[in-house]
């Protein structure tokens, strides 16, 4: 959800003049054609890079940004006269104490952002085919569950094991959902975050995926997440940021990238309008979608170990449908499961017509991730819409349902910028995997939430990378030599993992 990723109706950042965005930004003139540093993509890393390079003092650079505003996988909708979020919508892990902050929890105390404590688990109503079914014992067993499995993973992270898929370790804790009930509740607690199966998943970074953000005994920042409620979206958080120090000229936006040509002394980019841009450095910000995919041309092609890495992690798929009804008449929590004989078949409802979050709106919208955004993506919207109000007439038996007023979802899987919403760990990928995913080939660098050990899938992924890359390219542009991040040529066993 964190991040992951996400992915297309835009709103216009002037929405009501409460916003000054990056948009704004004069990038009319000609483009510069040779930059110290090429910034590839103005997502979280792409405008934490350029932040980090401006703050060091380097600000001969220039975010090449596909679309026409910042904040990548960040996008709003106007649906219902409102501003929803089609891909990132939480702050996950916030802040304990005097602890470690989550960048993007200060950022949006920093940007004012308007957010909302989303009570996952203790506003929850549960559903199947007859109507409404209290389940709330298997729902709260379910959590026992996940937190006894991340326990088991987190095991076995010293290297003394290999790694299992997240269903393995769940068998291993006798976790084994006999029937819808808990089969929809083993979703919400797995599925609902990684965006794919226990099957597909890495138990051990699932682990890391829970305990690196939530756990404060292992170093995560809270148990607690914000959902942008804001009007303004949330991307503001990231426009505003890059506002403070972006100049004319520092972005140009509508360029889409066709080949990236990179060696020892330089990266030159090729435009799909024709331009040429050279850098003496580039940093890649493209999602694992993007280069999985082949969008890109690199020119020499990627080595055998980089592309491994590429192919060998996954871009998983989250899919937020949303519903207007001329008046509300469903549950008053903030959120429902809905417990079908098909695991993964529209099973987390949230409702924005609640006192928390937009009041009024008559929205409503249900989350689908993986295997299955995927096969509704290639259906006609009338299709899904057909499908999903079959599930809310199941739901609400007793209610005359009205057909919706309006109705809307995002397709992040086809969209060639994204090619799906945020990364997720498989159980074959190794910790050497991700030091060769995030190795840089020449001078050609790459950073984003799949290039995060601890946070993938994650903004705060997103964020520290865009950090950590950066840093390493002002350490080359001021030193006296640029040594290579660490990369292995060959992977032939599932060596100890490592989590710095």
């Amino acid at each position: 959800m964190g991040l992951l990723p996400l992915f297309s109706c835009l709103v216009l950042l002037a929405l009501a003049g409460r916003l000054t965005s990056a948009t704004q930004i004069d990038s009319s003139a000609p483009p510069t054609k040779h930059h110290k540093v090429l910034i590839l993509g103005g997502g979280v890393a792409g405008v934490i890079a350029a932040r980090t390079l401006h703050e060091s003092g380097i600000d001969d650079f220039v975010i090449v940004e596909a679309r026409n505003e910042l904040g990548g996988r960040m996008q709003t909708a106007t649906f219902a006269n409102k501003v929803i979020e089609q891909g990132p919508n939480w702050i996950q892990g916030t802040q304990t104490g005097n602890g470690p902050a989550n960048p993007m929890f200060v950022l949006a105390q920093k940007h004012k952002l308007k957010t909302q404590f989303n009570d996952w688990f203790g506003s929850v109503s549960t559903y199947d085919a007859s109507g409404h079914v209290d389940f709330l014992d298997v729902f709260d067993q379910s959590g026992d569950d996940f937190a006894t499995l991340t326990a088991l993973a987190g095991s076995r992270v010293d290297g003394s094991l290999v790694d299992v898929s997240g269903r393995t370790g769940y068998s291993l804790v006798q976790a084994k959902p006999r029937d819808a009930a808990a089969r929809v509740c083993e979703y919400y607690q797995f599925d609902w975050e990684y965006a794919q199966t226990p099957e597909q998943s890495s138990a051990i970074a699932s682990s890391w995926g829970n305990n690196f953000t939530y756990d404060t005994d292992q170093g995560g920042f809270s148990d607690d997440n914000q959902m942008s409620i804001d009007q303004r979206g949330f991307k503001a958080l990231i426009q505003l940021e890059a506002n403070e120090f972006l100049k004319s000229g520092q972005t140009l936006f509508n360029s889409t990238v066709k080949s990236i040509s990179y060696s020892k002394t330089g990266v030159s980019v090729t435009l799909k309008n024709g331009d040429t841009l050279t850098g003496d450095y580039a940093v890649c910000t493209f999602s694992l979608g993007v280069l999985q995919n082949d969008d890109v041309q690199f020119k020499p092609a990627l080595p055998d170990f980089k592309q491994e890495a590429i192919q060998s992690m996954v871009m998983a798929t989250y899919t937020k449908i949303f519903l207007q009804f001329p008046k509300k008449f469903w549950f008053d929590t903030e959120m429902a499961v809905y417990a079908d004989s098909e695991r993964g078949r529209y099973p987390v409802w949230q409702s924005l017509d609640h006192v928390n979050f937009l009041p009024g709106s008559g929205i409503i919208f249900v989350t689908v991730t993986g295997d299955y955004s995927v096969r509704i993506e290639a259906l006609p919207d009338s299709q899904v819409k057909d499908e999903v109000m079959g599930v809310v007439r199941s739901m609400f038996p007793n209610v005359t349902v009205p057909e919706p007023l309006d109705f809307f979802f995002p397709r992040w899987h086809s969209n060639p910028l994204f090619r799906g919403s945020y990364s997720n760990w498989p159980p074959s990928f190794a910790s050497q995997h991700l030091d060769n995913l995030r190795a840089n080939v020449g001078r050609l660098f790459f950073a984003g939430e799949a290039t995060s050990r601890k946070y993938f899938g994650f903004l705060h992924g997103a964020y520290f990378e865009g950090l950590d890359i950066a840093t390493t390219v002002v350490n080359c542009i001021k030193g006296s030599s640029c040594a290579d991040l660490e990369h292995f040529a060959q992977i032939t066993n599932s060596r100890p993992y490592e989590n710095n």
